[in-house]
């Protein structure tokens, strides 16, 4: 049994404020963006990001929009280091992107950071000291005089090194760490003993990031202390008040959110919330959060499958299922009566042209807006149809199967269910689908398959397939402008082609060196019956044969259940 927490916890302490504005205020533009993946995300991973990762994750957040990146704590190891310098000198910075580093209050750390950007265009230095009472007592064991001295030495020193950087316009960013466990009269204290050394203009503010760098509160109280400390700095509009929650109590979002209307300008996180123990703010979710309210993030999400792939391998971190926006489950509905309506939903935009605002329920974003579809996902059994089994490939093994072989599948689906009384799991179900369309051997059984590609122009490509036939061992051959059309000549010339060709398709299954592809085929036999075939290999060219072979064995079977013809080819 858990203890009576009231020993051992206390609620955190209310902030005093009279008339508080933000709880009728709204939000109606984006704020300044800053991505933290490169740093306070990357930090957290077991395995942190190398070189050519980094890059990558750098290449997304340029193509995605953000204008201020954190690419690292540059003090903080060599490959910080190297990665910052390779930006530079590999000319990497677009030029309407500026930089961001980290460092600590500490002198060998600050000159060390200014060694990494010289050559940048644009860069933000990014200055931090803890300031709470639990970390003074703690991990300084100093009081309120000496840490705010540290966060002025540290200001004056980031001041006299701008000089050695002559062709970098380098700005200033100051975080009292753990914000919002500070007195937030004290927190206001050190930061315009920050802003009295750096001296600050209008035009050329200075960043104060006011993080929730452990959430202890409520997201109301986080939003009370960002009003408060905009309401009693002195000149507010030399400052840019930045917010960096975290998500310990799982409110990160809203804490940012209020924050906003609190009256913060800028926002920093990562992408899907990456980051020390709960996570770093998931910024996805708050600029979609506000594209629903039809305020423009000014960040691209169109594509967020795409984006979450090289998330995903960038950090080795999978979004989970669940994940707002860009989780596997966000758009399908378990419940029949959730179906139905999203449906209707759905018929009435169709009907209407998609002229009308967004309304359909349960969904609170158009999935196509951010490259997305809905799919109405049950669990598998004989009732189920053929999006859930098609559902179920997709995600789980990673076959994309085309929209009219679906039904085919699903009902080769629903006969085994119903055979068996009960839901399948996802392997019995891919079991099916191998025996229905993989593991199909007869009449045509292919034991070797080789080409040789003349390279003419136009082109043209040669076959050769060793074939079991009625347990008899055969060499078929044939030429055309690709392996499929050599292989259809060479059953043409045996007299077996009692079809044409119709449709083909195929993708890749995962990633890597030793990735498969998948190939699909779908064949009209002469009676006008059409079938698909499937082939899985990792070389391309024999999938699509294996694919063929599949549609025609499944041809020629149909052709004996409906005509009784047991003639093999």
């Amino acid at each position: 049994m858990q203890k009576p927490p009231s020993s051992k916890y206390r609620p955190s302490p209310q902030i005093g404020l009279p008339n508080r504005q933000w709880p009728d205020r709204t939000i109606d533009s984006a704020p300044i963006w800053s991505s933290v993946d490169l740093r306070d995300g990357n930090q957290a991973l077991s395995n942190p990001m190398n070189i050519e990762e980094k890059l990558e994750m750098f290449d997304l957040l340029v193509k995605i929009g953000f204008k201020e990146i954190e690419v690292g704590f540059p003090s903080a190891s060599q490959v910080e280091f190297d990665f910052t310098r390779h930006l530079i000198e590999e000319d990497r910075i677009p030029e309407d992107v500026t930089i961001q580093i980290l460092t600590q209050a500490r002198q060998h750390l600050i000159e060390r950071s200014f060694e990494s950007i010289e050559g940048a265009k644009k860069a933000i230095v990014h200055l931090y000291n803890s300031t709470s009472p639990m970390q003074r007592r703690i991990t300084f064991g100093k009081d309120k005089k000496a840490i705010k001295q540290i966060a002025v030495e540290g200001t004056e020193l980031v001041k006299s090194l701008v000089p050695s950087v002559p062709t970098t316009q380098v700005r200033l960013e100051y975080s009292p760490e753990s914000f919002s466990d500070t007195e937030v009269d004290y927190a206001l204290e050190v930061c315009e003993a920050v802003m009295g050394v750096w001296d600050p203009s209008v035009d050329n503010p200075i960043i104060l990031n006011l993080p929730a760098t452990v959430e202890w509160s409520t997201p109301n109280v986080y939003a009370d202390q960002i009003e408060w400390f905009c309401r009693h700095m002195q000149e507010r509009d030399k400052a840019i008040i930045s917010l960096h929650t975290h998500n310990d109590r799982g409110t990160g979002i809203a804490a940012t959110e209020l924050g906003l209307m609190a009256g913060a300008d800028r926002v920093e996180g990562t992408l899907f919330g990456n980051g020390e123990r709960t996570g770093n703010l998931d910024i996805v979710t708050v600029a979609l959060n506000m594209y629903t309210q039809g305020v423009d993030p000014n960040l691209a999400f169109d594509d967020i499958m795409s984006i979450r792939k090289v998330y995903e391998h960038c950090t080795g971190m999978p979004v989970p299922a669940r994940q707002p926006y860009g989780g596997d489950l966000v758009f399908t509905a378990f419940s029949g009566s959730h179906q139905d309506a999203i449906k209707k939903g759905m018929d009435l935009r169709k009907k209407e042209k998609g002229e009308t605002l967004w309304q359909v329920p349960y969904l609170s974003i158009d999935p196509q807006d951010i490259g997305r579809t809905y799919e109405a996902i049950i669990r598998i059994n004989s009732q189920s149809g053929k999006g859930g089994v098609a559902y179920v490939m997709a995600n789980e093994f990673d076959l994309d199967l085309p929209k009219t072989l679906q039904p085919e599948l699903g009902e080769t689906v629903n006969q085994v269910a119903d055979q068996l009384g009960r839901e399948l799991s996802s392997k019995e179900i891919f079991e099916a689908f191998q025996s229905e369309y993989l593991n199909i051997e007869q009449p045509l059984k292919l034991v070797d398959f080789t080409i040789t590609d003349r390279r003419t122009e136009p082109r043209t490509v040669s076959c050769l397939a060793k074939v079991v036939v009625k347990d008899q061992d055969l060499e078929i051959a044939g030429e055309g402008n690709g392996p499929i059309n050599a292989f259809v000549h060479a059953l043409d010339q045996k007299q077996w082609k009692h079809f044409n060709l119709i449709d083909f398709r195929q993708h890749a299954m995962g990633s890597g060196s030793g990735t498969e592809a998948a190939a699909y085929i779908q064949i009209q036999l002469n009676n006008g019956k059409k079938v698909w075939g499937v082939g899985i290999d990792t070389n391309i060219d024999l999938a699509s044969i294996k694919a063929l072979v599949s549609a025609f064995n499944r041809g020629q079977r149909l052709l004996e259940e409906e005509y009784r013809i047991g003639e093999g080819p």
